[in-house]
């Protein structure tokens, strides 16, 4: 209470608009207890078995929530950047495995959205790709990729002898939650026969509401795909799901069996489809939630943030010194005050300087944007009417 609690950023707190808001349950906290108290490792299935089973079970639940078809495979990592880093691996063994023997040659080239995540140029360089290896590719008015600026960048790509090797497609981005159009990405990616990434982390769990599925038509034509139950889904951090319809290829990117972890047994031994070797039971606390709420209790929730969210930019529209800067495509605003920049900032600092709330910023279309992620499992409409007022005031 006196060294620990004074120096914390509250997540939990139903005033933290910042970032994507890690918002945990009381399930969740009595599970990641337990997960600690037996202290396994879940390496292989001999080293845990129920880890292992247990994680596969309730990922097969989350695909079905999410409305994926069968024939996924999924995985718990500590983080979407670690989720896409895997990703981005696989798709090298899938375009050049060779290069596992030989290292990293400088022709295979990734296509991302201008806005996508900055995990996605990270985790490029971690895996041996070089930072102009990675084609950042122009977005429209709305912030979502240019099909034709793709197309333009992969023809040219290939006409100076490089190899187009991954395309990473963003369905809610981090500054602005824009939805890149994956039916059209997904027909290109099939014609030049690249590997096709869904970056959902933080908006994959609205998927598992029916009205807002459309926003993720096209899924079940990516390579891979990851979704953060950390972020919307009331489970603390850490818990990324990676799915992919191609288990082989990451066995063959990562596998490497030394005679100590060798093993008799035809299950499944998570540490062949990653870099980490020791692995958390996160799969208990993702169980846990997932059983103490239900799915139907899980979308009333995330119903209730859309409303209150389209609440919210109604009062921004409506306002004459405020201007919306993005659509509202899942649980986030970005707006500004149309005097000015600096305004804009003087603004946030002031809300922020009150310690009752925590205002994010970003940058779109060369503007700063406040940046307002509606997601805490707490929050309520008289939270964000006293932000509303604190924001007027």
């Amino acid at each position: 209470e006196s060294q620990i609690v004074p120096g914390l950023t509250h997540w939990a707190h139903p005033g933290f608009f910042n970032y994507f808001n890690s918002s945990s349950s009381e399930p969740a906290v009595l599970a990641e207890m337990l997960a600690s108290t037996v202290n396994v490792n879940g390496m292989l299935w001999r080293s845990a078995p129920i880890a292992t089973e247990l994680e596969q079970v309730t990922l097969d639940w989350l695909r079905q929530w999410m409305g994926l078809g069968d024939g996924w495979f999924g995985i718990l990592h500590d983080s979407g950047s670690l989720s896409n880093f895997h990703a981005l691996i696989a798709a090298r063994q899938f375009i050049a495995p060779e290069y596992r023997i030989s290292g990293m040659a400088g022709d295979l080239i990734i296509y991302a959205s201008q806005q996508a995540h900055s995990s996605i140029m990270r985790g490029a360089i971690a895996a041996g790709f070089g930072s102009n290896q990675v084609r950042l590719i122009e977005t429209d008015d709305i912030f979502a990729l240019r099909i034709d600026a793709l197309q333009a960048a992969i023809k040219n790509d290939i006409e100076n002898g490089l190899r187009p090797c991954c395309i990473v497609a963003a369905l809610g981005s981090t500054s602005s939650c824009a939805i890149d159009p994956l039916p059209e990405i997904a027909d290109i990616a099939r014609e030049y026969g690249v590997w096709l990434h869904a970056d959902c982390a933080y908006g994959g769990a609205l998927a598992i509401v029916p009205e807002y599925r459309s926003l993720f038509t096209g899924i079940e034509k990516v390579d891979s795909l990851v979704i953060n139950p950390h972020k919307w889904l009331f489970v603390p951090i850490e818990c990324s799901a990676l799915y992919t319809r191609h288990p082989n290829i990451f066995r063959e990117a990562f596998s490497y069996i030394p005679s100590y972890l060798e093993s008799s047994e035809t299950t499944i031994n998570y540490m062949d489809y990653g870099v980490p070797l020791s692995r958390r039971f996160r799969a208990l606390k993702l169980w846990f939630v997932m059983r103490a709420f239900g799915r139907k209790t899980i979308v009333e929730q995330l119903r209730r943030h859309m409303k209150l969210c389209y609440w919210f930019a109604e009062q921004i529209a409506a306002h004459p010194s405020f201007e919306l800067i993005a659509p509202v495509n899942m649980g986030l605003l970005c707006f500004r005050l149309k005097e000015s920049d600096k305004a804009t900032q003087m603004l946030v600092n002031r809300v922020n300087d009150t310690r009752r709330f925590w205002l994010g910023t970003t940058k779109l279309n060369e503007h700063l944007v406040i940046r307002i992620a509606i997601g805490n499992l707490r929050v309520e409409k008289r939270h964000l009417e006293d932000l509303w007022r604190e924001l007027i005031r």
